[in-house]
Order: C-alpha cells, then sequence, then structure tokens
C-alpha cells in the first residue's frame, strides 16, 4: 500500500465557513495587541500544571538488548541559541542545555538523539558536552549520518563524518545511529549517498565491531527507498526513525507519506519505531483556538500538545518519541504526559481524528522548524517567518479583507510581531527565488513561493491596501 491524497469526507465545518473565521476574529480570542510575537512550540492556553514526579517515567523495552528505553526521548534539534558577544552569529546556550539535559536525567528520560547537521552543525558538541557531565551506562546516544548536504559523497568524506561524531559526543560507541532522512531527495541521490559510495555496508559493519549498538534509518520522501531497506534479506535493522503524529496518521502531504502504513510495515517485522515530529514541528502544539477549545473540554488539565504525545506513544511497537525542547517549560510539560503515560482511549482517537481532518482545512504552511533550509544565501531567516505567519492563522490575524470584522487588530498584530520576531534584513521581501533552500526540505514546501506570497501579503498589510 503506498501512500494516496486522501479523500475528505464531509466536515461539520466546510472549508468556506472555517477561513472565513480567519476574517471574522472569531478565533482570536485573547491575541494580545501587541503582535503575534511567541517562541515556537510554547502555547500559553495549552500548557499544563501540576505536580512534576521523578519515578513515574514509562519505558519500553528495546527486543534486541532488553534495554528498558524511556517513552520520551530528547530531540536534540531544538537547542536554544543566543547571539554571540563578538556579533558574528549565534552559539547554543550551553548553560541552559545543561540544565534541561540535567532535569530530563533526573526525571528518567535516557534517550538523546542528535544529528551533524542539527542546529547548524552546532548540536552534537553541546549534547556531547551536557551528557558526558553523567555515568555514561545511564544514557543512549543517538546520531546520524547526514551527508545529504555534502558536495561529495564519497565513503572517505561520509567516514570523516562519523569519527567526528564520536569526538563531539565524547563517546567510543553509538547506542543508535541511523542513515539520515533517507529518500528525501528522491531515488537516485539514495542511492548515490547510501548504496552507490558504500556508506551502508560500511556502517552494517560497525555494528559488526560494537561500534554501533543499534542500526537503523530515518524516513522521509520516497516510498521506494522505504520499501527498499525493509525488504533487503540479508539487514536485519534494529529500528526505524519515522514521522508520526494524528495528522500524518492518514493524511501525509508532501515527501510524507502515512504514518498508519510505515508503523504497518515496521510492525510486521518486528523492528521498533523510534517517532520524530509528533507535534508536526510544533505545529499539533499551538492548534487553533477553535480546536484546542474541543480538547480542552474532554481534558481541561492537560496541554495542547500532550494530545499529540499521546497518540503517538499509544501504539505498542513505538520504542520512543522524540521532542525537540528547547525550553525547560517543554521538558517539565513532556514529563508530565510520560510519567506516568497514559494510553489513548477509543473516544480521544475519533476526536483527534477529527481534529486533524478540521486541521487540513487551515491555510497553514507546513514547516516543522527543522532548519534544513538553512542558513540561507540571502540570510533570510527562513523559518521564523513560516513560525510567525502559522502563529497568525491559529490566532485569527491573517485576515481575508479589509471588511474583516478584526482587520484593524489582525493588521496590527501581523506586522508589530513580525517586526518583533524576524530582523528587517532577514525578512521575506529580500528572497531571491535561488531555490537553493527548497531541495532540503522534508515537508517539501515550495519555499520561495511562499516568501513571496508573505511578502505580498506583509506590503498590502502596509500600504493598508489589502483586498484578500
Amino acid at each position: 500500500m503506498k501512500n494516496k491524497n486522501h479523500e475528505f469526507r464531509q466536515h461539520e465545518m466546510d472549508r468556506r465557513s472555517i477561513l472565513k473565521m480567519f476574517g471574522t476574529g472569531a478565533l482570536a480570542a485573547g491575541t494580545s495587541m501587541l503582535g503575534c510575537r511567541q517562541e515556537p512550540g510554547i502555547s500559553p492556553e495549552g500548557t499544563a500544571t501540576g505536580p512534576i514526579p521523578t519515578d513515574k517515567m514509562e519505558y519500553r523495552i528495546n527486543p534486541k538488548t532488553g534495554e528498558k528505553v524511556s517513552l520520551l526521548g530528547y530531540g536534540c534539534m531544538r537547542w536554544p541559541t543566543r547571539p554571540k558577544s563578538d556579533g558574528t552569529g549565534d552559539e547554543i546556550d550551553q548553560e541552559a542545555v545543561n540544565d534541561m539535559i540535567d532535569f530530563a536525567m533526573e526525571h528518567g528520560v535516557n534517550y538523546y538523539d542528535t544529528s551533524p547537521v542539527y542546529v547548524q552543525g552546532l548540536s552534537e558538541e553541546a549534547t556531547g558536552i551536557a551528557l558526558a557531565r553523567h555515568p555514561r551506562d545511564k544514557y543512549f546516544i543517538a546520531t546520524k549520518m547526514s551527508n545529504m548536504r555534502m558536495k561529495t559523497f564519497e565513503l572517505s568524506a561520509c567516514r570523516a563524518m562519523y569519527e567526528e561524531s564520536f569526538k563531539r559526543l565524547q563517546t567510543d560507541y553509538f547506542d543508535y545511529y541511523l542513515l539520515h532522512a533517507v529518500g528525501m531527495m528522491g531515488w537516485d541521490k539514495f542511492k548515490e549517498r547510501t548504496l552507490d559510495n558504500g556508506i551502508l555496508d560500511f556502517v552494517l559493519n560497525e555494528r559488526e565491531t560494537g561500534r554501533i549498538r543499534n542500526l537503523g534509518f530515518s524516513y522521509h520522501g520516497d516510498i521506494k527507498a522505504f520499501d527498499y531497506l525493509l525488504n533487503r534479506d540479508d539487514i536485519k535493522w534494529d529500528f526505524v526513525q519515522i514521522q508520526l503524529n494524528y495528522v500524518d496518521w492518514k493524511h501525509a502531504t508532501g515527501r510524507n507519506t502515512n504514518a498508519e502504513y510505515l508503523l504497518g510495515e515496521l510492525s510486521k517485522r518486528n523492528i521498533p519505531a523510534v517517532i520524530m515530529e509528533p507535534l508536526l514541528g510544533g505545529r499539533l502544539s499551538s492548534l487553533p483556538t477553535f480546536l484546542m477549545t474541543r480538547l480542552k473540554q474532554l481534558r481541561p488539565e492537560d496541554s495542547t500538545a500532550s494530545w499529540a504525545f499521546r497518540f503517538a506513544g499509544s501504539h505498542a511497537d513505538v520504542l520512543t518519541v522524540l521532542s525537540g525542547m528547547t525550553y525547560m517549560e517543554h521538558v517539565q510539560d513532556n514529563v508530565r504526559t510520560f510519567a506516568p503515560f497514559e494510553p489513548l482511549n477509543d473516544q480521544e482517537k475519533i476526536l483527534l481524528e477529527e481534529i486533524a481532518q478540521l486541521y487540513l482545512e487551515y491555510p497553514i504552511v507546513a514547516c516543522n522548524d527543522c532548519k534544513y533550509c538553512m542558513p540561507c544565501p540571502y540570510g533570510i531567516d527562513i523559518p521564523r517567518i513560516l513560525l510567525h505567519y502559522n502563529k497568525c492563522v491559529n490566532e485569527g490575524n491573517v485576515p481575508k479583507s479589509q471588511e474583516a470584522e478584526n482587520y484593524r487588530q489582525a493588521r496590527r498584530a501581523f506586522l508589530v510581531g513580525y517586526d518583533q520576531s524576524v530582523p528587517r534584513l532577514r525578512q521575506a521581501s529580500h528572497c531571491t527565488g535561488c531555490n537553493k533552500c527548497t531541495e532540503h526540505c522534508p515537508q517539501k514546501v515550495d519555499i520561495a513561493t511562499e516568501m513571496a506570497k508573505i511578502d505580498r501579503f506583509v506590503e498590502a498589510l502596509k500600504q493598508n491596501k489589502f483586498e484578500g
């Protein structure tokens, strides 16, 4: 079964009525007049409160090793950054990383996933510094062969990346090692960067030596590559990393494949799944107010994000669910969800499917804030532009026309928030349409087109000549 376009059922609210809501401001209740700016993933309406237990973490058993792996895994793609003191760019806030990893460790999180390319190449070193302060047998390290953007896919270059990961992570073995983003650039590139250069044979041999304890791959893109690797009789994969959330379960778009199919194929082969993007890059933690309210009516004390994490963790063949936690609030909220963990019941599963279908009707850009599109050669902050736009869509601050009831409020909120979130020299107006970013986007977003659309929208709002 291949990924197919889903034919939407008749919703309780059709597309026209939903889009009308953006113009009337029905979704904008409680929106601050100071603008839409808010850090990605933080949702004041959707956070939870209450005690944070230290001894209730849910664990799953690795069938190969028998080791207990925390159901909540720490994704190290979105470490907090700050400007360097010399003004030459950004650096990771190492003190904050140390504090969050210490807290996660204390509360039972033992799986840490990074990559040579995360946070513009800074993640492995920062993660290694923080983890090395703890006994090596208290945590599992996962990292990747991230050769997607190499100028050459030659084995020597790939081996150099592999060896550098050991140094940065301060370890002499990897608990989990992955071929990164298999299929993201299509079948031909997959062959070039994984098969023809001998890298697959190399990592299989490294598993035999023990430097790799568990070998897997992460999948984005061409389903042919996924099926090919699973159907290789000579390879026993220890785990596979897939994108799974309650939207992508049956309604995957772009380069993604329905997670129902992916997990089903893994389950048939008894291969544990590691879950990435359970929040769709944070988008499912800050739903439009209308949808968030439906979740709050059923479980008023739970965060919006917790619903997505519970969906991912409710599948028995899931080993761990990764969350890219940038701030301590993220860590605390997620620990509440997984310690202890409560699987979804049938009523909740039905509700999330309804919300998934409604969510797809909102004009949100499918940005996961992975930053694979960065750095932009022209200095544009692509993820932050798209995140700001999406947040304003959720809050009803993207009006359909000047006749919209909340036009003046929405106009001010969008423009003020835009300038606060994105420095002027890094805004969409500076996009040249070179399209160098698009091929690296796991979600297959046409970034140049989105930049042009947002720039036209901003200029129309500035000139107060917006006609929808």
